[in-house]
């Protein structure tokens, strides 16, 4: 008979588990196998810099807190050894790192994600990846806005010069 106190030792996970994949922007799910410690201590370090949290699951916790969150679509995904990263701020920075890290090291598989909500499998979350950051957006739309001020003021200019002469 299981222990009582590994039994709640579990429910506490699932319920931790749960609250992170309905609290977070962005969660991505990838099988980290054949990486080896050096590898992993760099992928670490580069998901804490940008404050995201990587944890090692049991496949079987996993899947009860996606029951708990709503999220069993996730479930397809959660074979072989799985690593999550969580990201309560920014919807694509899981994304992108571990994209940029699985481009350099083949042993790193996306599997999947959940971004705002909705479940996203393998591609779509590297498509996810390579879009611009929230600040090369904002920059593009703001050049976007000045290109039709920028055309009439060197129209005007252009009227200018020509009457001076």
């Amino acid at each position: 008979m299981a222990n009582a106190k590994i039994i709640q030792g579990k429910e506490q996970a699932v319920t931790e588990i749960s609250s992170k994949l309905r609290e977070s922007s962005c969660t991505v799910v990838a099988d980290y196998r054949g990486l080896n410690v050096k590898q992993v201590t760099e992928l670490r370090k580069q998901l804490r810099d940008a404050n995201i949290e990587f944890q090692v699951l049991k496949n079987s916790l996993i899947r009860r807190a996606t029951a708990n969150a709503d999220l069993t679509a996730l479930d397809a995904v959660l074979t072989g050894p799985t690593a999550v990263a969580f990201s309560k701020e920014d919807a694509v920075g899981p994304a992108k790192i571990l994209a940029d890290f699985a481009k350099k090291n083949d042993a790193l598989k996306l599997k999947g994600g959940v971004v705002g909500g909705q479940v996203f499998n393998a591609e779509e979350i590297k498509a996810l990846a390579d879009l611009p950051s929230r600040e090369g957006l904002l920059s593009m739309l703001l050049s976007v806005l000045q290109a039709p001020m920028r055309n009439f003021a060197l129209a005007v200019k252009a009227v200018a010069e020509k009457q001076e002469a």
